[in-house]
Protein backbone atom coordinates (compact mmCIF):
# COMPACT_ATOMS: atom_id res chain seq x y z
CA UNK A 1 0.00 0.00 0.00
CA UNK A 2 1.45 3.50 -1.07
CA UNK A 3 1.88 6.03 2.10
CA UNK A 4 -0.62 8.41 2.24
CA UNK A 5 2.11 11.28 2.87
CA UNK A 6 2.31 10.54 -1.04
CA UNK A 7 0.20 12.76 -3.50
CA UNK A 8 -1.37 10.90 -6.03
CA UNK A 9 1.15 10.58 -9.05
CA UNK A 10 4.02 10.03 -6.57
CA UNK A 11 2.20 6.76 -4.87
CA UNK A 12 0.79 5.41 -8.26
CA UNK A 13 4.81 5.62 -9.35
CA UNK A 14 5.14 3.54 -6.46
CA UNK A 15 2.37 1.33 -7.06
CA UNK A 16 3.62 0.42 -10.68
CA UNK A 17 7.21 0.07 -9.40
CA UNK A 18 6.25 -2.88 -6.79
CA UNK A 19 3.55 -4.37 -9.16
CA UNK A 20 5.03 -7.04 -11.39
CA UNK A 21 5.43 -6.07 -14.62
CA UNK A 22 2.53 -7.73 -16.87
CA UNK A 23 3.92 -9.83 -19.52
CA UNK A 24 2.89 -10.43 -22.79
CA UNK A 25 1.00 -13.42 -24.24
CA UNK A 26 3.35 -16.22 -24.54
CA UNK A 27 4.04 -17.31 -27.79
CA UNK A 28 2.64 -20.64 -28.62
CA UNK A 29 3.40 -21.87 -31.98
CA UNK A 30 6.55 -22.81 -33.02
CA UNK A 31 7.11 -23.33 -36.56
CA UNK A 32 8.89 -26.86 -37.12
CA UNK A 33 10.68 -26.08 -40.28
CA UNK A 34 12.64 -23.01 -37.86
CA UNK A 35 13.10 -25.86 -35.02
CA UNK A 36 14.95 -27.86 -37.75
CA UNK A 37 17.00 -24.75 -39.37
CA UNK A 38 18.15 -24.16 -35.84
CA UNK A 39 19.03 -27.89 -35.19
CA UNK A 40 21.05 -27.78 -38.62
CA UNK A 41 23.01 -25.02 -37.69
CA UNK A 42 24.07 -26.28 -34.48
CA UNK A 43 25.05 -29.10 -35.69
CA UNK A 44 27.52 -27.23 -37.90
CA UNK A 45 28.97 -25.15 -35.41
CA UNK A 46 29.65 -28.15 -32.85
CA UNK A 47 27.86 -31.77 -33.55
CA UNK A 48 25.66 -33.78 -32.01
CA UNK A 49 26.80 -32.78 -28.83
CA UNK A 50 26.09 -28.75 -29.62
CA UNK A 51 22.10 -29.58 -29.81
CA UNK A 52 20.07 -28.48 -26.56
CA UNK A 53 16.63 -27.45 -25.75
CA UNK A 54 18.10 -24.77 -24.58
CA UNK A 55 20.51 -23.52 -27.65
CA UNK A 56 18.02 -24.53 -29.96
CA UNK A 57 15.45 -22.32 -27.55
CA UNK A 58 18.16 -19.46 -27.79
CA UNK A 59 18.75 -19.65 -31.50
CA UNK A 60 14.64 -19.17 -32.25
CA UNK A 61 14.69 -16.40 -29.46
CA UNK A 62 11.70 -17.77 -27.61
CA UNK A 63 12.38 -19.30 -24.35
CA UNK A 64 12.65 -23.06 -23.23
CA UNK A 65 9.54 -23.44 -21.86
CA UNK A 66 8.06 -21.83 -24.37
CA UNK A 67 9.95 -24.73 -26.74
CA UNK A 68 9.65 -27.68 -24.14
CA UNK A 69 6.06 -27.03 -24.95
CA UNK A 70 6.05 -28.46 -28.34
CA UNK A 71 9.60 -29.78 -28.80
CA UNK A 72 10.17 -31.74 -25.03
CA UNK A 73 13.68 -33.55 -25.80
CA UNK A 74 16.43 -33.75 -28.05
CA UNK A 75 15.35 -36.41 -29.17
CA UNK A 76 12.38 -34.45 -30.24
CA UNK A 77 14.72 -32.27 -32.10
CA UNK A 78 16.40 -35.06 -34.16
CA UNK A 79 13.05 -35.95 -35.08
CA UNK A 80 11.91 -32.72 -36.37
CA UNK A 81 15.08 -32.65 -38.68
CA UNK A 82 14.90 -35.97 -39.74
CA UNK A 83 10.67 -35.40 -40.70
CA UNK A 84 12.15 -31.78 -42.60
CA UNK A 85 14.71 -33.79 -44.39
CA UNK A 86 13.92 -36.68 -45.76
CA UNK A 87 10.25 -34.85 -45.95
CA UNK A 88 11.91 -32.23 -48.89
CA UNK A 89 13.73 -35.10 -50.41
CA UNK A 90 10.78 -37.02 -51.06
CA UNK A 91 9.07 -34.54 -52.39
CA UNK A 92 11.47 -33.36 -54.71
CA UNK A 93 12.44 -37.11 -55.77
CA UNK A 94 8.69 -37.18 -56.40
CA UNK A 95 8.21 -34.21 -58.14
CA UNK A 96 11.64 -35.16 -60.54
CA UNK A 97 9.46 -38.07 -61.98
CA UNK A 98 6.69 -36.22 -62.10
CA UNK A 99 7.79 -33.56 -64.40
CA UNK A 100 9.57 -36.28 -67.07
CA UNK A 101 7.00 -38.91 -66.49
CA UNK A 102 8.23 -40.14 -70.34
CA UNK A 103 11.69 -39.54 -70.05
CA UNK A 104 13.30 -42.11 -67.25
CA UNK A 105 16.76 -40.55 -68.31
CA UNK A 106 16.10 -37.18 -66.98
CA UNK A 107 14.69 -38.71 -64.06
CA UNK A 108 17.56 -40.33 -63.73
CA UNK A 109 19.84 -37.20 -64.18
CA UNK A 110 17.65 -34.91 -61.88
CA UNK A 111 17.26 -37.38 -58.99
CA UNK A 112 21.21 -37.71 -58.74
CA UNK A 113 21.48 -33.58 -58.62
CA UNK A 114 18.96 -33.27 -55.92
CA UNK A 115 20.51 -35.87 -53.50
CA UNK A 116 24.09 -34.78 -54.17
CA UNK A 117 22.73 -31.33 -53.23
CA UNK A 118 21.09 -32.85 -50.41
CA UNK A 119 24.47 -34.27 -49.18
CA UNK A 120 26.29 -30.92 -49.34
CA UNK A 121 23.40 -29.37 -47.77
CA UNK A 122 23.21 -32.10 -45.22
CA UNK A 123 26.54 -33.32 -44.47
CA UNK A 124 26.85 -31.73 -40.83
CA UNK A 125 24.07 -34.03 -39.74
CA UNK A 126 23.22 -36.82 -42.63
CA UNK A 127 26.08 -39.09 -40.80
CA UNK A 128 24.09 -39.21 -37.39
CA UNK A 129 21.36 -41.20 -39.36
CA UNK A 130 23.96 -44.10 -40.82
CA UNK A 131 24.62 -44.78 -36.64
CA UNK A 132 27.47 -42.73 -36.12
CA UNK A 133 26.05 -41.13 -32.71
CA UNK A 134 24.06 -41.01 -29.70
CA UNK A 135 20.53 -40.72 -32.14
CA UNK A 136 17.74 -42.34 -30.48
CA UNK A 137 15.98 -45.63 -31.33
CA UNK A 138 12.96 -44.48 -32.20
CA UNK A 139 14.09 -41.68 -34.73
CA UNK A 140 16.69 -43.87 -36.53
CA UNK A 141 14.20 -46.68 -37.09
CA UNK A 142 11.86 -43.62 -38.83
CA UNK A 143 15.07 -43.17 -41.08
CA UNK A 144 15.23 -46.67 -41.88
CA UNK A 145 11.67 -47.27 -42.72
CA UNK A 146 11.83 -43.84 -45.00
CA UNK A 147 15.35 -45.17 -46.54
CA UNK A 148 13.48 -48.19 -47.45
CA UNK A 149 11.03 -46.77 -49.11
CA UNK A 150 13.03 -44.13 -51.14
CA UNK A 151 15.44 -46.80 -52.34
CA UNK A 152 12.56 -48.29 -54.25
CA UNK A 153 11.86 -44.98 -55.44
CA UNK A 154 15.26 -45.33 -56.72
CA UNK A 155 14.93 -48.67 -58.11
CA UNK A 156 12.44 -48.12 -60.18
CA UNK A 157 13.66 -45.32 -61.83
CA UNK A 158 16.84 -47.05 -62.17
CA UNK A 159 14.96 -49.90 -63.81
CA UNK A 160 13.19 -47.84 -65.81
CA UNK A 161 16.30 -46.28 -67.46
CA UNK A 162 17.66 -49.64 -68.33
CA UNK A 163 15.13 -50.36 -70.46
CA UNK A 164 15.45 -47.27 -71.64
CA UNK A 165 18.92 -47.28 -73.34
CA UNK A 166 19.91 -44.66 -70.59
CA UNK A 167 21.40 -46.61 -67.98
CA UNK A 168 23.34 -49.74 -68.89
CA UNK A 169 21.47 -53.05 -68.01
CA UNK A 170 22.05 -54.62 -64.51
CA UNK A 171 20.65 -55.20 -61.06
CA UNK A 172 18.28 -52.44 -60.67
CA UNK A 173 18.81 -52.91 -56.89
CA UNK A 174 22.27 -52.99 -56.79
CA UNK A 175 22.70 -50.18 -58.91
CA UNK A 176 20.67 -47.94 -57.12
CA UNK A 177 22.45 -48.95 -54.28
CA UNK A 178 25.31 -47.98 -55.88
CA UNK A 179 24.34 -44.59 -57.32
CA UNK A 180 22.62 -43.79 -53.64
CA UNK A 181 25.85 -44.50 -51.56
CA UNK A 182 28.32 -42.32 -54.44
CA UNK A 183 25.66 -39.49 -53.88
CA UNK A 184 25.31 -39.89 -49.99
CA UNK A 185 29.35 -40.20 -49.63
CA UNK A 186 29.68 -36.44 -51.32
CA UNK A 187 28.66 -35.51 -47.22
CA UNK A 188 32.21 -37.29 -45.93
CA UNK A 189 34.48 -35.55 -48.36
CA UNK A 190 32.82 -32.17 -49.76
CA UNK A 191 33.95 -28.60 -48.04
CA UNK A 192 32.37 -25.89 -48.38
CA UNK A 193 35.91 -23.62 -48.96
CA UNK A 194 36.39 -25.94 -52.30
CA UNK A 195 36.26 -25.00 -55.71
CA UNK A 196 33.53 -27.32 -56.64
CA UNK A 197 29.44 -26.73 -55.98
CA UNK A 198 26.89 -29.26 -55.59
CA UNK A 199 25.75 -28.94 -59.33
CA UNK A 200 29.41 -29.42 -60.49
CA UNK A 201 30.10 -32.39 -58.60
CA UNK A 202 26.47 -33.73 -59.94
CA UNK A 203 27.54 -32.76 -63.34
CA UNK A 204 30.71 -34.62 -63.00
CA UNK A 205 28.71 -37.77 -61.82
CA UNK A 206 25.98 -37.62 -64.66
CA UNK A 207 28.56 -37.29 -67.35
CA UNK A 208 30.49 -40.33 -65.72
CA UNK A 209 27.12 -42.25 -66.07
CA UNK A 210 26.49 -40.60 -69.81
CA UNK A 211 23.33 -39.60 -68.63
CA UNK A 212 23.39 -36.91 -71.08
CA UNK A 213 24.18 -38.31 -73.81
CA UNK A 214 22.51 -41.96 -73.97
CA UNK A 215 19.22 -40.63 -75.27
CA UNK A 216 15.65 -42.09 -73.60
CA UNK A 217 14.35 -45.05 -76.35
Amino acid sequence: MADPRMNGSTAHAVDAAESPRPRGRPRLDIDRDAVADAVAELFAEGGYEAVSIADTAAKLSVSRSTLYRTVPTKDDLLGILFERGTRQLTEDAQAVIAAHPDAPGDQMRELLRIQIRAAVSMRNYLPVFFGEGNIPPDVYGRWQVWAREYEILWRDVVARAMEAGAVEKDDPVVTARLLLGMCIWVSRWYRARGTQTADDIADAAIGMLRLGVVPDA
